[in-house]
């Protein structure tokens, strides 16, 4: 295991400002943090503006995403307590929120995940512009394989060629050690609420019994769930074929909403898997598992690349299709009113859960995309909102991808019956969700 130290930065006091790297494990900026410092804080803010309405009559962040935000920061709390760092937590607008506690706390280093999308991008500048005199350290601490070790500008805009790129060239780094536990003293005497759905001004809600994602937010969880799916079912060995499922919890893995917040690294879980193919099984399952993580990697490559390119209509193939901006139409789709049943059921599963399948979202996607010619922004301002597992990069590489305008070469487009009759061929799952349709 390899330890991260930052030098020529001033001993004194330092905060660990979270965003999506939401653990204490496999964290470059604790580690250096707790190095250098007299006095280690976190700092986590629930961004006010995310909670709020929207033009499209839906928040950024809506309860499903928020309640597993909440849970995730509720553990991330208690674990950094166990190493004697406070967690402030805050609710309004995280430059102001930051500002201030910096001042308070007498802060002199900032520590933080490096984000390179405009909104991320903007509050860093802002931050910086009010607190020039202090020491900003950022780390890429969301990716399988190091920035370090790629050239950015010369990524293949091609999966498999940048996949091939990575397994014969590159290495997955080791994973940072576990952080040191301080003094005592190093705790505030404040002690910092969770806030609870109400206070972000949304409901509560007990999750739907049909649901295919039943898991709480939080490291605890993610290590549960990475332990269940190795070592104790094995459900592994099956992934490539049971992947595509739409029914249950163990059809695929489900790391995807603890990876989009940062509850677990994807190096953690590489290594993970790579430990049980060495003592349990190799085979295509196994391997397939990791092949996901490199698609995630990629589309993060891809949005670093092509920076606001991949929020543009046009895409990053700058594509000059005409799209249809009819809310009726698009309000069909959400509520799963369309002329499509499995479009229907897959919606429907969103809209009660949270959650749908990898198969369903290429369904939903390429029959907004290329039957209804909606705006696909939308759909993925709809999914960004309704998904527990959200991830900036992934969601926008994959809209782009099945819209035609982003990395797929052959500009497939579904044929919805079709699909259905292969992974739905009783119509379990559409009986399901269809059920529950209000017309």
């Amino acid at each position: 295991m390899s330890s991260i130290a930052v030098k020529d930065v001033e001993v004194t006091n330092s905060l660990i400002w979270f965003r999506n790297d939401l653990r204490i494990n496999d964290h470059p900026g604790i580690n250096s943090a707790l190095s250098i410092s007299g006095k280690v804080i976190g700092f986590y803010c629930f961004n006010s503006s995310m909670f709020k309405m929207t033009n499209l009559g839906f928040p950024k962040i809506d309860k499903f995403r928020a309640k597993f935000l909440l849970e995730t920061i509720e553990n991330l709390k208690e674990d950094l307590k166990k190493i004697n760092v406070t967690l402030i937590i805050k609710i309004g607008d995280p430059v102001e929120e930051l500002t201030k506690i910096i001042s308070q706390q007498k802060i002199k280093n900032i520590f933080f995940q490096k984000e390179w999308t405009q909104e991320e991008v903007d509050e860093e500048d802002q931050l910086k512009s009010k607190c020039n005199d202090k020491n900003f350290k950022s780390f890429y601490s969301q990716f399988l394989y190091d920035p370090d070790d790629l050239d950015i500008n010369n990524i293949s805009n091609v999966f498999t060629n940048f996949r091939k790129h990575c397994e014969k060239k590159l290495k997955v780094k080791d994973l940072v050690e576990s952080p040191k536990k301080l003094l005592d003293d190093n705790l505030l005497n404040d002690d910092y609420l969770i806030p609870s759905l109400s206070d972000l001004g949304l409901e509560d809600f007990e999750m739907d019994s049909r649901s295919a994602f039943k898991f709480k937010g939080g490291c605890n969880a993610a290590k549960e769930r990475l332990d269940f799916y190795l070592w104790q079912s094995k459900k592994i060995n099956f992934y490539k074929q049971t992947r595509n499922g739409l029914i249950g919890q163990d059809y695929s893995s489900k790391f995807s909403s603890w990876l989009s917040n940062g509850s677990i690294s994807a190096r953690e879980i590489f290594w993970e898997i790579k430990d049980y193919e060495k003592n349990i099984l190799k085979n295509q399952s196994t391997y397939w598992l990791i092949f996901e993580l490199i698609w995630r990697d990629f589309f993060k490559y891809i949005s670093m690349k092509y920076g606001n390119k991949i929020f543009k209509i046009g895409g990053i193939l700058e594509k000059d299709y005409q799209w249809s901006t009819d809310i009726k139409i698009f309000n069909k789709w959400v509520n799963g009113l369309t002329n499509e049943p499995f479009v229907n059921a897959n919606m429907l599963e969103l809209k009660y859960t949270g959650w749908m399948s990898n198969r369903g979202r290429q369904n939903v996607a390429s029959y907004l995309a290329k039957e209804l010619n909606l705006d696909w922004r939308w759909g993925a301002r709809y999914f960004e909102s309704q998904l527990i597992d959200y991830d900036v990069h992934s969601n926008y590489g994959n809209w782009m991808y099945v819209s035609g305008v982003g990395n797929d070469p052959r500009d497939r487009k579904f044929n919805i019956k079709f699909q259905a009759e292969r992974y739905d061929p009783s119509n379990k799952f559409q009986n399901m969700w269809l059920q529950t349709r209000v017309f």
